[in-house]
């Protein structure tokens, strides 16, 4: 198998240097990153948020569309949503604005599609990057450049692709879904 491990910085660098797409499939009901802690906890007790903690990966994200470049990703969704993921519903337009392309699906359509129970990237169709967590915490990152392997996680993107819903209409749509 032809991979390697990056640890987070160099991964970081993976993300801002891909050529023209970048498409992450997210499908952990809770993420547990030393970034976000502080505007949880925040969310939690309710006081507001100026979003400056997510502010570079807005930048990097509006920067990269303007240059041609997309970022996209289908986010999974438990039914209902999990607590981060309930905060992730009030911050996520945010991303949409700044010009990522967000889908979600749910986790029993995740399932009945045969799809991965891990998270990764794909990098310009040519690299996937499969994170790795520990305690629902990012621990690194494995590069698969197989093409053979690569062809499996095009495959699980085109069908996540065909199969998610625009975040907003899933937005739109919660209150039926039991938010």
């Amino acid at each position: 198998m032809n991979s390697w491990v990056l640890p987070g910085a160099e991964f970081d660098e993976l993300l801002r240097s891909f050529g023209q797409r970048a498409w992450r499939w997210e499908c952990q009901g809770t993420y547990r990153q030393p970034t976000e802690a502080e505007p949880w906890r925040r969310w939690r007790a309710g006081e507001p948020d100026d979003l400056s903690w997510l502010r570079p990966w807005l930048d990097e994200v509006a920067a990269a569309t303007r240059a041609g470049r997309r970022y996209s990703r289908v986010r999974v969704f438990q039914e209902p949503p999990t607590e981060y993921q309930r905060w992730q519903l009030d911050v996520s337009p945010a991303n949409i604005a700044a010009g990522e392309d967000m889908r979600v699906l749910t986790q029993a359509e995740a399932n009945a599609l045969g799809l991965p129970a891990r998270d990764f990237w794909l990098f310009d169709e040519s690299r996937v990057a499969l994170m790795h967590f520990e305690n629902q915490r990012f621990a690194g990152t494995e590069i698969i450049a197989s093409p053979q392997e690569v062809n499996r996680y095009r495959a699980w993107r085109d069908i996540a692709c065909d199969h998610a819903i625009p975040f907003m209409a899933y937005l739109r749509d919660l209150p039926q879904r039991s938010r």
